[in-house]
């Protein structure tokens, strides 16, 4: 009967033990969609975050009719201190423009600078200097408007003052290259480079930039007037293309003529 009894109780013992093993085997093993759900969900979410979410284009800001401080000119600014400029004292009816029209050529708008002799309201109110090329006295007249009164407050007239060129000067001196027989070259290149003829300056890329006679040792009598009259070199390219090299080739303004180095 003790020996039935101990068979028994070893039994019990195996099985006890068997049980433990299981359960110790099951604590070790992660099955799927239970312990370890919640990290890799996390993990999951920090993925969709790292990927940049679409852009949304917004309007501008609607921009106001006047700035504050040395706020830069708003366009409405920009438009008011041009049209006093250039119809303060005559200007618009004496002066010429780069093609020979009424009116100055006009070359850039900036904020002015703040006068350390002004205080008060009178200190902080805005002006804008308008410049502009009278091509019919070879002219830089440089013009102080305040914005608040109105008011043309100073006029700067000077000679042998050549400040970079606009747009439409630029345009211009393209215009008078194409159609000058020094510009033959320039036609040619500009062929060989598309099959096509070229009329206009909107068929090339340009920039170009002032020339005095000082910067070069020799200069021919059609560029003798340089600097004292207003002189461009013009940088020319295909658009989508290659550059043609116009540097030997000096446009002078203010006598439209074209004339070349060396």
């Amino acid at each position: 009967m003790r020996e039935l009894a101990r068979r028994h109780l070893g039994k019990i013992t195996a099985g006890v033990a068997v049980a433990a093993a299981s359960a110790a085997v099951l604590v070790g093993v992660t099955l799927p969609g239970e312990a370890g759900a919640g990290d890799q969900t996390a993990a999951g979410s920090a993925r969709q975050d790292a990927v940049p979410r679409d852009g949304v284009v917004e309007a501008a800001p609607k921009e106001a009719a006047k700035g504050v401080g040395r706020d830069p000119l708003t366009d409405d600014e920009i438009r008011r201190a041009e049209q006093i400029a250039v119809t303060s004292g005559g200007l618009r009816a004496s002066a010429r423009d780069v093609e020979g029209d009424r009116g100055p050529q006009h070359l850039s708008t900036n904020l002015s600078e703040v006068d350390p002799t002004l205080t008060g309201v009178r200190a902080a109110e805005r002006r804008a200097e308008v410049v502009s090329y009278d091509y019919r006295t070879d002219t830089v007249v440089t013009r102080t408007v305040n914005l608040d009164t109105g008011k043309v407050e100073n006029t700067d007239a000077a000679h042998g003052v050549q400040p970079p060129p606009s747009p439409g000067e630029l345009r211009e001196a393209t215009r008078l290259l194409i159609a000058n027989p020094l510009g033959a070259g320039l036609k040619k290149d500009y062929k060989d480079a598309t099959g096509k003829q070229l009329t206009g300056p909107d068929q090339l890329e340009t920039s170009g930039m002032v020339f005095r006679k000082e910067t070069v040792a020799h200069v021919t009598g059609a560029l003798a007037a340089c600097g004292e009259h207003r002189c461009l070199r013009v940088v020319t390219k295909v658009r989508n293309g290659p550059w043609i090299d116009t540097r030997a080739l000096v446009v002078d303004l203010s006598a439209r003529t074209v004339g070349r180095l060396g």
